[in-house]
């Protein structure tokens, strides 16, 4: 059984004494490691704090993105030795705000997936379509383009490590979900891209989560399809409270 993946993304939210005090709620009250992932992907200046207050803690912190290159001249960027040396141990990468607003390109999102495996970071991938795509039917050709993109060049130890998240751009923020059958035959041709793109192991080894508008009100139904592993969420994450109850349902025994 593969374990769910329950990550927050704060996105540009909150400040340190916020953030600070959402994990010391969260961070003993999530379940053990063994039943369920729990993440929250933080802005850059909270990381380092983040890290040491979750330490020894099931709740783990990731970044929500990162340059490809090691160090240079790229001004305000971060990189992947900056994130593991903080303690970052995942990184969110090619999510929909980043590839719309600051146009990251597939080529962009594969240098980074290469650059957090070199450095022991276990990327968050995200993939999806616009409403546009979706009313003409290119939903499962646009994905599958991502995702083979993303993956392009990884080993097939790689790949088993991988998280996808599968986000509707049109779900995002917007109080719109795809209903859960919806969601899972997305979820599942993505399993079959990664099926033949790398390996059966690896298909059967990947976790996809489902990213659009999760909330408590949801995520039952959601987590309860074949072929979705986990969460990827953005406003229900942001209180701790919320947060706990997406994790929960996430659990396994």
């Amino acid at each position: 059984m593969r374990k769910q993946v329950i990550a927050g993304n704060w996105k540009m939210n909150k400040v340190i004494s916020e953030a600070d005090q959402f994990v010391e709620k969260a961070k003993n009250e999530v379940p053990s490691e063994e039943q369920v992932e729990s993440v929250v992907c933080a802005p850059f200046p909270f990381l380092q704090s983040l890290v040491e207050k979750t330490e020894g803690t099931p709740l783990k912190v990731g970044a929500q993105n990162m340059h490809f290159e090691e160090s240079g001249a790229f001004t305000g960027e971060v990189s992947p030795v900056m994130l593991k040396d903080l303690g970052v141990t995942y990184v969110v990468l090619g999510h929909s705000e980043r590839r719309e607003i600051f146009k990251e390109t597939d080529e962009d999102v594969n240098k980074k997936v290469h650059a957090a495996f070199k450095h022991g970071l276990t990327p968050i991938i995200c993939v999806g379509e616009t409403l546009e795509q979706r009313e003409s039917n290119q939903t499962k050709d646009h994905v599958e383009s991502q995702v083979k993109n993303a993956l392009e060049s990884l080993s097939d130890d790689q790949v088993k490590q991988v998280i996808i998240a599968y986000e509707p751009i049109w779900a995002i923020g917007t109080g719109k979900t795809a209903s859960a059958e919806d969601a899972n035959e997305v979820c599942t041709h993505i399993r079959n891209v990664v099926k033949d793109f790398s390996s059966e192991a690896a298909a059967e080894a990947v976790r996809i989560q489902y990213g659009g508008s999760v909330k408590p009100a949801n995520v039952d139904e959601l987590l309860g399809q074949s072929d979705i592993d986990g969460a990827l969420v953005g406003g229900a994450s942001l209180e701790a409270e919320s947060f706990l109850k997406l994790v929960e349902a996430g659990k396994h025994e």
